[in-house]
């Protein structure tokens, strides 16, 4: 299967955000529009079609480092306009899929249309179906035909603009006749597509997010925050970023618990074992599920293409602990006189992932995700005074450190010294 993604007009109401960026690659809690569909449905198909014109070269060089394991072909429209003439002239044989770029879907609501026995799009009930383009439909909820915004009442779905379709949709776009706005209209094409083959009309579950002004992008990251503070019942989780060739995710899957309580019941890594009360925490299912349950604690979790755990960080409001001594400087200070401010953190990587560049990536993009939900914390860690790897890991990531001492016994003679690092609110 292949996706095609419309991304070729500048998005002119986002300005001036497009000024400099086209729509597509304008970032909305951290990462581009466009981006959401490719983690979406990166797993599902044999190549991205990408349809581009305004500032067609920043595409290639965005996507080309962070989505390189990915098919891209781009395309570049020509001076026909809209989006039947965006594909006409794509070279189809098998199924595809249809994708505007101006919205972000659910998920789950995407990957039902891409499972879809034959041929669909995603539609929406409206309470102003004036507004919209409106799928009227059959007793088998299939699509007869597609309306521009009618002015009397014929149906309340409206188009969503993702469809599952196959080359005859392609096809009809290079016969069409362009519309009274003298444009090639993929809504014509489908007029046609509705004669010759069923198409079921699949209404969302999960609202979508529409990204038009300049202020969406606030709304949109306070609804995507939002969501992260729901936790889930035990084993679901948000997956939220794409690391190489690696998934990251708030929270834990079922199938990766197995991993965490092998690691943490492993005695021959002595790493783990001597720093950590993993064994205690994480040596059964019931022991960890009793830690996920008892404390407000945010869980993120990395893993290997869905088959083997690679880390764990989790973080929490907390209290820092008793500092009997400190470094003379302004973090040290800060962190003093906003201890309402506080927040704890642990890590974990696993053996096998246990390289130093890969640490730095993922703490910077799991401690990114957790300041969305909490903007002005203080992410404190604390690090056995022998733990050199942690400590150089933590010191990449732009943590500051300072000294503090259990038992008030000097640092030389204590066994048990730590370092207390911490990083700063971004201001």
């Amino acid at each position: 299967m292949k996706v095609i993604i419309l991304a070729a007009w500048e998005g002119t109401r986002l300005r001036p955000l497009t000024l400099t960026t086209p729509k597509p690659l304008i970032k909305v809690f951290w990462k581009p529009i466009i981006e959401y569909t490719l983690e979406y449905l990166y797993k599902f198909v044999d190549e991205f079609v990408i349809v581009v014109k305004y500032k067609k070269e920043l595409f290639k060089d965005y996507l080309k480092d962070n989505y390189k394991w990915i098919n891209i072909t781009y395309i570049e429209q020509w001076e026909e306009k809209w989006t039947g003439a965006a594909i006409k002239w794509i070279d189809i044989i098998w199924d595809l899929l249809v994708i505007n770029w101006d919205s972000i879907f659910d998920k789950d609501d995407i990957l039902n249309l891409v499972n879809l026995k034959w041929y669909g799009c995603l539609v929406k009930k409206v309470a102003n179906p004036e507004k919209y383009w409106i799928l009227k439909a059959n007793e088998e909820n299939e699509a007869t035909e597609i309306i521009e915004k009618p002015e009397t009442f014929v149906w309340n779905l409206a188009n969503l603009w993702v469809y599952k379709v196959n080359s005859d949709l392609v096809n009809y776009c290079t016969t069409i006749s362009p519309s009274k706005r003298w444009e090639i209209e993929i809504t014509c094409a489908l007029n046609l597509f509705f004669k010759n083959f069923p198409f079921k009309l699949l209404e969302i579950k999960w609202d979508f997010l529409d990204i038009s002004y300049p202020e969406d992008i606030e709304k949109t990251e306070n609804i995507l925050k939002d969501k992260l503070l729901v936790k889930p019942i035990f084993w679901e989780a948000i997956q939220l970023e794409k690391i190489w060739d690696l998934d990251l995710y708030l929270w834990i899957r079922k199938e990766f618990i197995d991993d965490l309580i092998k690691f943490s019941t492993n005695l021959e890594d002595t790493s783990l074992v001597n720093n950590t009360w993993d064994l205690k925490r994480f040596s059964s299912l019931e022991k960890f599920e009793k830690w996920y349950n008892d404390e407000d604690r945010f869980l993120f979790t990395l893993v290997w293409e869905e088959k083997k755990l690679a880390w764990i960080w989790w973080a929490r409001p907390s209290k820092l602990p008793t500092i009997t001594q400190i470094t003379d400087n302004e973090i040290a200070h800060e962190v003093i006189n906003n201890e309402k401010d506080s927040h704890t953190s642990w890590i974990r990587i696993y053996p096998d992932f246990r390289w130093k560049w890969l640490a730095k990536v993922i703490l910077k993009t799991s401690t990114y995700f957790y300041r969305k939900i909490f903007p002005n914390a203080y992410i404190c860690v604390d690090v056995d005074k022998n733990n050199i790897p942690s400590q150089k890991t933590y010191e990449k990531n732009w943590y500051i450190f300072f000294w503090y001492w259990e038992n008030k016994k000097t640092v030389e003679s204590e066994v048990n010294a730590r370092l207390l690092y911490v990083e700063k609110p971004y201001k």
